[in-house]
């Protein structure tokens, strides 16, 4: 007899890039969002309303609802405080399969994530399953004792981000002088894990600022920009998503210069699978976990740098503007590979967890440790 019960999905927030997924899996797997807000890493504001059933709940009511019985399965991520183990632990209450959604490839190294590691890995080992952002993730999951991992690949909307901007768009106007013939992109926050002073360093040590083209900072407001950069850095501020995709359409190359900080390390970057839509090439830090992921490929679709470097960022940037041809070259290619990451298969990968007895059978011999 088939099982009707939905599965619960606890997660923070549903970002715009999001939506999609969520759909698709609905569509495939009965879900309900459990959704309990906070902080995001994402640098767009959360759906509110999304077109899936849902509701709105505080972490604090996470472990009654994941132990009502009411759910044949229970995914939770890692974002929060308490939410990941209030739903592992209502989930083993109701005897009830549990899924962790990973991000994580790397251990955090604060107080409270080193005081934590006992019980993730006993959350890792007791997992019926791991689905993961990449294999960077699945990586750490097994070495931290999961049993079954399985990668969802992270997407976007594949056919809004690869829409050229609509009849009448001029090119980005912000910009005094008009377009540049050399654009270098970054979107992101101000925030010390996005790398936006090393690339600032790059920016200057590469000497591009004399020559005809502009570093673009789209998600960064003009007063969290230091003196000393040049007339030639714009900081564009919060941009929306036709906006975003305009001025990546009007630019040479996106840069995502992240390092790894005592909390946090890029779980992915889908500001990359964006760009990539846009045909361009990819400047990536080996802190970046489109980069160790497998996404973005170094001399294939883009160049992959050493973190915290930005000496080696420099140079990147200079390459592929005196080399028009790679970065032509290097655009093509993140086009083509950027195609097959859709939310249809971020949908299969997770439905296929989700819908197999093995999928979800959790381990027989763990017990809490």
């Amino acid at each position: 007899m088939t099982d009707a019960r939905p599965i619960l999905f606890v997660t923070n927030l549903v970002a715009p890039d999001r939506v999609g997924a969520f759909a698709e899996l609905h569509a495939r797997v009965p879900i309900e969002l459990a959704l309990f807000g906070g902080r995001s890493h994402h640098a767009t504001a959360a759906v509110d309303d999304p077109p899936v059933p849902h509701r709105h709940v505080t972490q604090n009511e996470i472990f009654a609802l994941a132990g009502s019985g009411d759910f044949r399965a229970v995914v939770a991520g890692t974002a929060g405080r308490t939410a990941l183990p209030a739903a592992f632990l209502g989930a083993a209450r109701a005897r009830t399969p549990f899924v962790l959604w990973s991000a994580l490839w790397a251990h955090a190294r604060s107080p409270a994530h080193i005081a934590a590691r006992p019980l993730m890995s006993a959350i890792y080992r007791r997992a019926a399953h791991v689905v993961t952002y990449g294999e960077h993730v699945s990586a750490f999951a097994r070495a931290q004792g999961a049993r079954r991992t399985t990668i969802a690949p992270q997407a976007v909307d594949n056919a809004f981000w690869s829409a050229p901007p609509g009849p009448g768009t001029a090119p980005p106007r912000q910009l005094s002088g008009g377009t540049p013939s050399f654009a270098v992109m970054f979107a992101g926050r101000p925030a010390r894990a996005k790398g936006l002073w090393e690339l600032l360093d790059a920016w200057r040590a590469s000497g591009l600022d004399t020559a005809p083209a502009a570093l673009l900072l789209a998600g960064v407001p003009p007063e969290q920009i230091p003196g000393g950069v040049g007339g030639a850095v714009h900081a564009l501020g919060h941009l929306d998503a036709l906006s975003l995709r305009n001025f990546l359409h009007h630019s040479s190359v996106l840069v995502v210069p992240s390092v790894p900080t005592r909390t946090f390390r890029e779980p992915w970057g889908l500001i990359a699978n964006e760009a990539m839509n846009q045909r361009l090439p990819i400047i990536a830090t080996d802190a970046v976990g489109a980069a160790a992921g497998g996404l973005v490929r170094h001399e294939r679709n883009g160049l992959v740098v050493p973190h915290s470097d930005p000496a080696a960022l420099a140079a990147a940037l200079v390459r592929l503007h005196e080399d028009p041809a790679l970065c032509s070259a290097l655009g093509a290619h993140a086009a083509r590979d950027v195609a097959p990451y859709t939310h249809a298969a971020w949908a299969d990968a997770f439905a296929g967890v989700l819908t197999s007895p093995s999928g979800t059978r959790t381990p027989p011999t763990e017990v809490l440790a």
